[in-house]
């Protein structure tokens, strides 16, 4: 869509006074008091503002300029020099009422951060219901097995996850941890150490899966991906009631080959979903390097599933003939906000 670049007191002349009292845009992502990278996903929604149809929306930082986009969605990255800031996102609609969502951001954070309002589940490794089964996705065959060590640890109770495979077979390890089908936004935060050696990983994925109020289920797709050398992301293709799970490759880096063996990685990656199960993957951090995915799919399926939240932990062979491969997480945690 074409954007048009405004002043503020034009954008006022032009719109009217904009009423933040009866605000109805919503804004998905950034959160309220979130950190951010630059550029950061910048994904509001504004059908009706004041009972009018919505007919442009637009945003801008402080007390800047205004860029106007038409239509009733903003979904896209945004870049802003680094410091707090006061993002304002706004709408209009077709007689001239004004909406505006206020939301406070700093931008050129390096780490993840959450909300102080933010839930989170911790020391999720050390949880006693950890399931192993071969994921009928992938080729060949696969067993795995997992239990708790004090070594390697950084916690002093990190999980080891073993998997023997044939024919690139995948493992999935999978953790029910809890229920919540109010929060849209998640960071997966967990350190993992590659024993040994990579030779036999073709990928690791780190998912989580969420029911949604209305009884469908989001799945947050997420995998370092050897065989592209990209971090990929799912969607569903299909249908909420025929889905079609597929792996979509981002533009950013990554391959396991190249992650140091017998160190710890810290991973953390932030995504959001909306009220009818579209994902936002935001960011992925690996060791401290920030890297903007900026990707919105429809991730929602009809599954049957009653309320729950999973994590799994998937690792996928490497070699068409049989192999191994060793890997331990520690100090996993999931917020939700």
């Amino acid at each position: 869509m074409k954007i048009l670049k405004v002043s503020a007191l034009a954008a006022f002349l032009l719109f009217g006074a904009l009423v933040p009292a009866i605000a109805q845009v919503t804004v998905y992502s950034p959160a309220n008091g979130a950190s951010v990278g630059s550029p950061f996903t910048l994904y509001a929604v504004s059908p009706y503002c004041s009972n009018q149809p919505v007919t442009a929306m637009g945003f801008s930082f402080d007390n800047g300029a205004t860029q106007i986009y038409s239509g009733t969605q903003m979904d896209g990255p945004v870049t802003e020099a680094a410091g707090g800031h006061v993002l304002h996102v706004k709408s209009w609609g077709n007689q001239g009422s004004a909406c505006m969502t206020d939301v406070a951001i700093t931008v050129g954070a390096t780490s993840a951060a959450v909300p102080s309002n933010a839930l989170s589940n911790g020391n999720l490794q050390a949880a006693s219901n950890w399931t192993a089964v071969h994921d009928a996705g992938t080729p060949g065959s696969s067993y795995g097995g997992t239990s708790l060590t004090g070594s390697p640890s950084r916690s002093g109770t990190a999980r080891g996850f073993l998997t023997d495979y044939s024919y690139y077979g995948g493992e999935r390890f999978a953790l029910h941890f809890g229920s919540d089908t109010a929060a849209q936004n998640f960071l997966y935060d967990g350190w993992l150490y590659i024993s040994g050696s990579s030779a036999g990983i073709a990928s690791i994925e780190m998912d989580m899966n969420q029911t949604m109020p209305n009884g469908q289920t989001v799945i947050y797709g997420f995998q370092c991906d050897g065989w592209s050398g990209t971090w990929d992301y799912t969607a569903n293709t299909g249908s909420i009631a025929a889905p079609k799970d597929q792996w979509i490759h981002s533009s950013q880096p990554c391959n396991v080959k190249n992650w140091s063996v017998n160190q710890w990685h810290h991973v953390q990656i932030q995504y959001s979903r909306d009220t009818w199960g579209n994902v936002l993957y935001n960011y992925v951090i690996l060791d401290g390097k920030q890297q903007y995915i900026g990707a919105k799919v429809f991730s929602a399926f009809a599954l049957g599933w009653g309320p729950t939240l999973i994590t799994n932990l998937q690792i996928d062979g490497a070699t068409s003939g049989s192999g191994s491969s060793n890997i331990y997480l520690d100090n996993l945690i999931v917020y939700r906000w």
